[in-house]
């Protein structure tokens, strides 16, 4: 008895130990991430509470601020330069995300039928090498073949299409999905990249068990590839979103904004508020909307996709 009573003592204050040593390796934990949360903190949650500060005033960045509350708001809700904008990036997510997507998962399901394609490494570096080039480059690069005398319309009128040609950055009805094809062939190396990825995780009996039952290859991509890819999807789709909505520096190199106001989107209208017309109030209410709006899509897509399960 005497011995049972000794065990169950020792039982019991290991059990009553187990939720300290528990707390212990948490806080350990912890200490490995701080000096990435530092980081953090510094460089991204610092700024972003200085902005929303910022966007409660009115100031033009050198003169003293003056108590706006949540006017340059309320001027947001009532700018149609504004909405319009949001309206042109929701163009652009067209080609920044839904098209590169499409493209890939073709251009993947073409690969998984072709058993020995030579070259393959070097078309997955073609593919992706926009990803590597800085943006100021690409767009540089595609003002020349949108030019009225690039190789956009010199090809047109070689093959008899001379009555199409067009200033393509430069047309009101064109400017803007000129820019999107820009996206298109930066982004769809990405969404290749990360989709070949994910189905080298598949298992190959999936693949052979389709093409036993005589799957072609549609089937065998709607029965096997696509919902194998639906993590890969989801986060293709996260980042090519995002980089729609935060898209500047094309829409500053090829048009200004322009013609008119046809391709203006947020992330130019901070620049433009704030350096050209000195409304930093405005300009950081802007970032704020245009923050909460990446993050709620963000939100939406993890949820839809089944990442928080």
């Amino acid at each position: 008895m005497a011995v049972d009573a000794r065990t169950a003592t020792r039982r019991d204050t290991a059990q009553a130990g187990a939720p300290r040593r528990r707390r212990r390796i948490q806080w350990v934990g912890y200490l490995y991430i701080l000096p990435a949360l530092a980081v953090l903190t510094v460089f991204l949650l610092v700024p972003l509470g200085q902005c929303v500060q910022i966007s409660l005033y009115h100031w033009d960045g050198l003169s003293p601020a003056t108590w706006a509350g949540v006017a340059n708001y309320v001027d947001l809700a009532r700018d149609p330069v504004l909405r319009s904008g949001f309206g042109h990036t929701l163009v652009l997510v067209v080609g920044f995300a839904v098209l590169p997507i499409l493209f890939a998962l073709t251009l993947v399901a073409v690969m998984g039928r072709a058993v020995k394609l030579r070259g393959l490494s070097v078309y997955r570096v073609v593919l992706f090498l926009p990803q590597v080039i800085a943006s100021v480059v690409v767009a540089t690069s595609w003002v020349a073949i949108y030019a009225p005398d690039g190789v956009l319309n010199g090809f047109l009128a070689l093959i008899g299409l001379k009555m199409v040609t067009r200033p393509w950055l430069g047309d009101f009805g064109t400017a803007l999905p000129a820019v999107g094809l820009i996206g298109t062939w930066v982004e769809i190396g990405l969404c290749l990249v990360l989709f070949l990825a994910g189905v080298a995780q598949i298992p190959r009996e999936l693949y052979e068990a389709a093409r036993l039952d005589g799957a072609g290859i549609v089937r065998e991509f709607f029965a096997v590839t696509l919902p194998g890819l639906r993590g890969q999807i989801a986060v293709a789709l996260t980042l090519t979103v995002i980089a729609a909505f935060k898209t500047f520096d094309l829409v500053y190199v090829t048009t200004h904004g322009g013609p008119g106001t046809s391709t203006v989107v947020p992330a130019y209208l901070i620049y433009d508020r704030a350096f050209n017309l000195s409304q930093v109030g405005s300009a950081c209410a802007v970032g704020v909307v245009l923050t909460a709006v990446i993050l709620v899509i963000t939100l939406v897509i993890n949820r839809v996709s089944g990442g928080g399960e």
